[in-house]
């Protein structure tokens, strides 16, 4: 089976698909009446809201899939801001002739992660457009999340002597899309990192609190363009040690093969923080007991100077990480 124009059409089919295959999926009280609106209550708490679309190609990869990015990467928009998230929801943009399985199989995939950031979908809309005028599926979501402790991100806290924590390996996201894509005939285990890190994240704010000035999750553009927001964010230098950035064996290899550069590949399940010297060590420790941040390490420090990112080599030299010229991989996420 696969979809129709007819299943946009709002009628009976229309009704079917949705219920059915997308509905039955994300099955929790705020969405069981459909209603043209979810009833969230009231939150007890300051909201915060985010939104994003995803036309990532190919749509499956290894460790993720288009509906696995756009629950983590909502989720992730949420939780670097200090916020717990409450609701999402999710819109579906469906070309004619998508299988019905792969929508099934996009969907499952949304609600296990929903399932394990512990939010419901709780809204949602599909669209069905003509063959030729899509690409199979495109994801739009958008969240709302409690902020917790009264927590706010203040880049203009930050200040020398502060230390930059990045929560595991760079890159394996977007090597995972390249690879599926088969361009270049590469065969290498790397599986993308997509993961909802409200989990990770949220126990470091209540534990340390304004301690950590800033976080962000490095996504397109990598830890390099997502540190050099956070320096010009917060108007201070970032030097950043090379050998204590984590990289995966079978990341750097490829990365030596092709000429990429880690710092500048996407990523779906890594955050950086900038965290006061005195709670650095204390931070790092809780986080690295989570399963998304074994890999955790400091990997550099606020320092004097004019903002921009600085890298220490490992040959003991210092060159500029600057924002790259260009995306080397379109349609990432």
């Amino acid at each position: 089976m696969t979809v129709l124009l007819a299943h946009g059409e709002g009628g009976r089919r229309s009704r079917d698909l949705v219920e059915r295959t997308i509905a039955a999926r994300f099955a929790n009280p705020l969405l069981a009446p459909l209603f043209d609106s979810a009833l969230l209550g009231a939150p007890g708490g300051d909201l915060a809201f985010t939104t994003d679309g995803y036309v990532v190609t190919p749509r499956f990869f290894p460790g993720a899939d288009i509906g696995r990015l756009a629950v983590c990467g909502t989720v992730n928009d949420l939780a670097v801001c200090g916020a717990a998230p409450i609701a999402l929801s999710c819109a579906f943009i469906l070309e004619e002739g998508l299988p019905v399985s792969e929508l099934e199989r996009v969907a499952d995939a949304m609600r296990a992660a929903a399932d394990e950031a512990g939010v419901p979908i709780a809204t949602g809309d599909t669209k069905v457009v003509e063959r030729g005028k899509g690409d199979g599926i495109f994801v739009t979501t958008a969240g709302v999340g409690v902020i917790r402790s009264g927590w706010r991100p203040r880049p203009e806290a930050t200040l020398p002597g502060d230390k930059v924590i990045l929560t595991g390996t760079m890159g394996d996201h977007h090597l995972a899309v390249l690879i599926a894509r088969n361009k270049m005939a590469i065969d290498a285990d790397i599986r993308s990192d997509a993961a909802p890190l409200n989990g990770l994240l949220l126990p470091a704010v209540d534990r340390f609190g304004p301690a950590i000035r800033i976080m962000r999750d490095a996504t397109r553009g990598g830890v390099g363009v997502t540190l050099n927001e956070l320096a010009h964010a917060s108007g201070r230098r970032i030097v950043l040690d090379e050998s204590r950035l984590p990289v995966s064996q079978a990341v750097s290899a490829v990365c030596e093969i092709l000429g990429f550069d880690p710092l500048f590949l996407a990523n779906e399940g890594k955050a950086l923080l900038i965290v006061a010297a005195e709670a650095a060590d204390e931070a790092l420790a809780l986080l690295s007991r989570h399963e998304y941040g074994r890999d955790a390490a400091i990997v550099g420090r606020v320092a004097d100077g004019a903002p921009g990112v600085l890298l220490e080599t490992r040959a003991g030299g210092l060159r500029a990480v600057d924002y790259p010229a260009g995306d080397a991989l379109p349609r990432i996420c």
